[in-house]
């Protein structure tokens, strides 16, 4: 029989920071990474996590639950769509965000945060 595991954001069990522009608390459960991100005003994906990618754009999918704030995700093929509070959103590999306005925008992510925004 499968045991109930639970962790919390309060000790997670890694903290991922985006270059001074926010951050990632990452927990581990059941075999899967789950992240609770805090991305500042100012903040992009190119500025803050492209050099630690190393990618062009972000290849991550992403399946997330906005709490507050709000962001902008440009897919490479020059879609562009916004995201806020109460949303649920996925998005598939190859983009960039930014947050949009003066308060920061937090997530809860559940997709392939394994190694988003990983060293």
């Amino acid at each position: 029989m499968a045991a109930v595991e639970t962790k919390s954001f309060d000790s997670p069990d890694e903290v991922r920071e985006f270059e001074g522009n926010g951050r990632a608390l990452v927990v581990e459960v059941a075999g899967q990474s789950v992240g609770r991100g805090t991305f500042e005003p100012g903040w992009t994906w190119s500025g803050n996590v492209k050099p630690i990618a190393g990618t062009g754009s972000c290849q991550v999918s992403h399946l997330g639950y906005v709490l507050s704030g709000r962001m902008r995700i440009r897919m490479d093929d020059g879609n562009e769509f916004e995201i806020g509070p109460n949303e649920v959103v996925a998005i598939p590999p190859g983009h960039d965000a930014e947050v949009i306005g003066d308060e920061p925008c937090e997530m809860v992510d559940f997709g392939e945060f394994g190694a988003y925004a990983k060293r």
